[in-house]
């Protein structure tokens, strides 16, 4: 069973390899912030799994390598809230600072959505999808030259909240409640829930498991 993930996330990624999965990568090409603003107010859930959504369908009908796509295809979306607002990818050095500021000893919520597209047989038979959820705990004694050490490093910029729990931005995280796999991007308890609705087993997925 292969499963074509709709994303350029290498966390998303190296979180489905570890789990012995190797997706086919499909690039969906999703203009986020037009999604979102065609969409309207949504909070935090909603935005992910709108965007989640958005783009697994894009892929839909894609080939690779010139054949149709057969398997199933994911697509995710992950964005931070603190005090009820929305953070995706600051992209700017000054904007990432000014948010581990505010978020320094503080706890918020990383919301990640998923959307699961059945295209067995290159025949689109439908999609469902869901969102979890992880609260967040960031150090309360990280210093003014630890966030931008951490910054310089360009990993921030390009990651929902401004963080990471996988990499670089680790050691400033004491506390995680919910699916730390949520906060990476993909939860890979949900994904295996969404696969089941199909009548998929979880084990049908592993290609890459060690020592074969």
């Amino acid at each position: 069973m292969r499963l074509y993930l709709a994303s350029t996330s290498p966390a998303r990624l190296a979180t489905l390899r570890s789990a012995g999965i190797e997706p086919v990568l499909i690039s969906p090409g999703v203009d986020e912030e037009a999604v979102a603003s065609a969409a309207g107010p949504l909070d935090g859930p909603g935005l992910v799994q709108l965007l989640a959504r958005a783009k697994a369908e894009a892929v839909v009908g894609s080939s690779v390598g010139g054949e149709p796509i057969d398997g199933f295809i994911l697509g995710g979306d992950s964005a931070f809230e603190l005090d009820g607002a929305l953070y995706g990818k600051p992209h700017l050095p000054e904007v990432a600072r000014e948010r581990w500021h505010a978020q320094r000893g503080r706890e918020g919520l990383l919301h990640s959505g998923h959307w699961l597209i059945d295209s067995r047989g290159g025949v689109v038979a439908g999609g469902i999808g869901a969102v979890a959820t992880a609260a967040v705990r960031f150090a309360d004694d990280l210093t003014d030259d630890e966030i931008d050490a951490y910054i310089a490093t360009g990993e921030p910029l390009s990651v929902a909240g401004a963080f990471t729990i996988d990499s670089l931005g680790a050691p400033f995280i004491t506390e995680v409640r919910g699916d730390p796999h949520a906060v990476v991007g993909l939860s890979l308890a949900t994904l295996r829930s969404l696969l089941l609705q199909f009548g998929v087993p979880w084990p049908s997925l592993w290609n890459r498991l060690p020592g074969r």
